[in-house]
C-alpha cells in the first residue's frame, strides 16, 4: 500500500495539487462583495444539476435549508442562482431494462410539484424569455434538460411529448451507448458514432427547438452532431481533456474549435475527476490497490483507502484554468458553467461545493481580470445565446 501513497505523492507534485482530508472545509474565504454583487446582478444559469434524481432517491424538501446534497432554495439565492437545469437523469440501465419514459415523466412531475408547493420560490422555464423575466422576482427558475435520450424510445412523438412537458436539451447517451448515439464510457462502439435514428434526432430537436447535448458521447458522435445539426449545440457539463489527458468524457481542444465554430458552448463541470489528472487517476489507484491486496473493491475498502490516501480535491483555480483554456483557444463567447451539482458525490472543489458558492468563482474571474461583460457571458450570457439560437432557428421552420 506504501508505493500507492509515493505515486499520489508524485502525481500531486507534477500537478501542483494538495491532498485535502475527505471532508473539507465548505468554502474558501468569504468572496469579496464586488464579486456578491455580481452574482447578484447578473442572471446565472447552470446547465447541470440532479436534484431530480436525487429527491427521487432520498427526498428533502428543497424549498427550505436541507441536511443533505448541494442545492436548496436559501442556498440558490444565497449563492445568486437564478436558471438551474434540473437534469432529468436516466441511469443507462434503462435502455436495456425499460421504464425510462415512465422514469422521466415521474422526475418531471416531481419538478412541477415543487414549483406547485412553493410557487413564491420557484417557477418553470420554459424558454429563454422565462428566465429573463422571472430574473429579479425572488423566484429560481427550473429549466429541464434529459440527462440519456433513452425515454425517446426510437419514437419522434416522444420527442414531441418531452418538449411539451419542458425538456429543453437531451443528452444524446450516458454512461452505455443506446439507441441514439455511442457514450464515450462504452468500449463497444455499436454505431461508430450516432445511430440513424440518431441521426434523425438531432434534425428532429433543431425543428422542435431543442438544445443538442453532446456531454458524455463518443468523439465520433460529437463530431456527427455537429456536422449534421443546424442550431448551435451545447455540452452541459463537461470539461477539457488536456487536463485529464485519455478521459474521453472531457473535450479536447480539437473538439472546443469545432463546437465554437458551430456556435455552441461548452459548459465546465466542476467535479474533481472532471478537472485533475490525479482525482480522474484515484478511482483507477484505488482498485490497483485493492487487486494487489486480495480483497474486494468495497465501500469498507474505499473508506480505509481514503484514510491513507486523502482524496486529491481540486480548487476553485482549477476550474478557473479550465475556463482560462477554452478563453485562451477559442475567445470568451464559448464557455459557461455546468457544476453537476449532485451528480458527482463528494467530489467537488474546495470552494465550490455547493450553489452558494457562485460567488466565489466570480472572484476568482475578477482576479483573473475578467471583466463584468466576460462575467456575465461566463454566467449566463453565452448560454442563453445559445438558448435563443436554437428557439430561432425552430421558429423559421414553422413559418
Amino acid at each position: 500500500m506504501q508505493k500507492y501513497t509515493a505515486l499520489t505523492l508524485a502525481i500531486l507534485g507534477a500537478s501542483g495539487l494538495t491532498a485535502c482530508s475527505t471532508t473539507p472545509a465548505t468554502s474558501v474565504a468569504e468572496p469579496v462583495s464586488k464579486a456578491q454583487q455580481l452574482a447578484q446582478k447578473y442572471i446565472i444559469v447552470d446547465t447541470h444539476i440532479d436534484v431530480p434524481y436525487r429527491l427521487h432517491k432520498d427526498w428533502e424538501d428543497v424549498s427550505v435549508a436541507t441536511k443533505r446534497g448541494e442545492f436548496d432554495y436559501p442556498r440558490a439565492i444565497q449563492g445568486g442562482l437564478n436558471a438551474p437545469f434540473m437534469s432529468i437523469y436516466i441511469p443507462a440501465s434503462y435502455e436495456r431494462n425499460g421504464g425510462g419514459y415512465q422514469l422521466a415523466n415521474q422526475l418531471i412531475d416531481n419538478m412541477e410539484a415543487l414549483v406547485g408547493r412553493s410557487p413564491g420560490k420557484f417557477a418553470m422555464a420554459h424558454d429563454s424569455k422565462d428566465v429573463v423575466a422571472q430574473f429579479g422576482s425572488g423566484k429560481v427558475s427550473l429549466a429541464l434538460g434529459m440527462e440519456n435520450g433513452t425515454p425517446i424510445e426510437g419514437k419522434l412523438e416522444n420527442l414531441q411529448h418531452f418538449y411539451q412537458r419542458g425538456i429543453r436539451y437531451i443528452t444524446l447517451a450516458h454512461s452505455e451507448s443506446n439507441h441514439i448515439a455511442d457514450s464515450s464510457y462504452d468500449i463497444r462502439r455499436k454505431w461508430r458514432g450516432l445511430s440513424p435514428f440518431g441521426k434523425e434526432l438531432v434534425t428532429a430537436m433543431n425543428n422542435i427547438g431543442m438544445m443538442i447535448d453532446i456531454s458524455h458521447v463518443s468523439d465520433e458522435a460529437f463530431y456527427q452532431t455537429v456536422a449534421l445539426s443546424k442550431a448551435p449545440v451545447i455540452a452541459s457539463h463537461s470539461s477539457l481533456r488536456s487536463y485529464t489527458p485519455g478521459f474521453e468524457r472531457n473535450m479536447d481542444d480539437d473538439m472546443i474549435k469545432a463546437l465554437a465554430k458551430n456556435g455552441g458552448v461548452v459548459q465546465i463541470n466542476f467535479g474533481s475527476s472532471f478537472v485533475t489528472a490525479m482525482a480522474n487517476q484515484y478511482g483507477a489507484l484505488r482498485k490497483a490497490a485493492a487487486k494487489q491486496a486480495g480483497v474486494a473493491d468495497d465501500d469498507a475498502f474505499e473508506l480505509a483507502f481514503r484514510k491513507k490516501h486523502p482524496y486529491p480535491f481540486a480548487t476553485l483555480d482549477t476550474v478557473l484554468d479550465h475556463i482560462d483554456h477554452v478563453v485562451k483557444l477559442v475567445g470568451i463567447d464559448y464557455v459557461g458553467i455546468g457544476s453537476d451539482y449532485d451528480g458527482v458525490g463528494d467530489s467537488l472543489p474546495v470552494g465550490l461545493k455547493d450553489v452558494s458558492t457562485y460567488p466565489n468563482l466570480i472572484d476568482g474571474l475578477l482576479k483573473r481580470g475578467y471583466s463584468e461583460t466576460d462575467i456575465e457571458k461566463i454566467l449566463s450570457g453565452n448560454l442563453l445565446r445559445v438558448w435563443r439560437a436554437v428557439e430561432q432557428y425552430a421558429l423559421a421552420q414553422s413559418l
